[in-house]
């Protein structure tokens, strides 16, 4: 399993340091934010698996963090632990209020926080909430998603597949192809944060699958330069000889050496405006259907 990543937001240097490294010894990746800008820019660069928070902070205050991170649909459903000096009712409750998943107050114990963390996680990989390799919405909150948008207009729903990713991940290896996977995930953010909206959506169902949802009028932007990225950006996973052959090679069944191509975008779009749709399925198989042609 790939490690999971923390955000800690705290300004306390000697907390911030502790945790760190307390985690990082727990085989976590983790980060650390000591103003709360700060942690919604990390956020947005890339998603974290879960966000340990102080409300306390030297800008905005947690509550204003929590409150900013559940109002944008991509963010909205990482988990997050409050860290607090406080131990109200009333904070306790304003917290969870604003959609916080636990809080813990200080000083705290390390254990519990770190079961605390760990439940956190597991819980929301268990719901197939997020998809752990990205991070990324998955299972039901894609299909949350669609139920959202089915009877509404103007909007787009783009199924992005990677083409001879199986290949790859035989060739290379689990690690290179989670980093594969991982690229993707934030290229597709790059992308969004330039020429989508803030309330765009990105899921990841696993494997080598992706979806956006965003506007109709954003999707054509969208999709044109990502393809156009991905095509350029994709070749630095690959060494040099291969980048100049073009392929990989890997063993395939019965032990024979095939070729595969360098791994590929391809992409379909649907919409309101070109189809009227009565359930959620029509829309991920019609835009299946399209990025199958699209690939032909």
């Amino acid at each position: 399993m790939p490690k999971s990543r923390l955000l800690i937001v705290e300004d306390d240097i000697d907390i911030a340091n502790m945790l760190e490294i307390y985690f990082g010894g727990l085989h976590y990746e983790v980060d650390i934010a000591s103003r709360g800008s700060e942690a919604l820019e990390k956020t947005r660069q890339r998603l974290p698996h879960l966000i340990v928070l102080d409300i306390m902070l030297p800008d905005i205050d947690g509550y204003e963090v929590c409150r900013t991170l559940r109002t944008y649909t991509r963010t909205s459903h990482i988990p997050v632990i409050f860290l607090t000096q406080k131990d109200e009712r009333s904070d306790k409750l304003q917290g969870l209020e604003l959609g916080a998943d636990d809080y813990i107050t200080k000083p705290f114990d390390i254990e519990e926080l770190r079961l605390r963390v760990y439940n956190a996680i597991a819980r929301s990989e268990r719901e197939s909430l997020t998809e752990p390799h990205t991070n990324l919405p998955s299972g039901q909150l894609i299909e949350d998603q669609l139920r959202q948008i089915i009877h509404k207009e103007g909007w787009a729903f783009i199924d992005i597949r990677l083409s001879h990713f199986d290949a790859f991940k035989e060739a290379s290896g689990f690690v290179a192809s989670d980093n594969i996977l991982r690229f993707t995930a934030m290229l597709i953010g790059e992308v969004i944060d330039e020429f989508g909206t803030i309330n765009d959506f990105v899921g990841h169902t696993g494997n080598d699958h992706f979806v956006i949802i965003t506007t109709e009028e954003r999707s054509a932007a969208i999709r044109e330069n990502l393809v156009e990225r991905f095509s350029e950006e994709i070749l630095t996973h690959y060494n040099y000889l291969d980048r100049q052959k073009g392929y990989i090679q890997y063993s395939g069944a019965g032990g024979v050496t095939e070729q595969s191509p360098v791994i590929s975008i391809s992409i379909g779009v649907v919409s309101p405006t070109e189809h009227e749709f009565t359930d959620i399925r029509e829309i991920s198989e019609l835009a299946a259907e399209a990025r199958r042609r699209e690939k032909v």
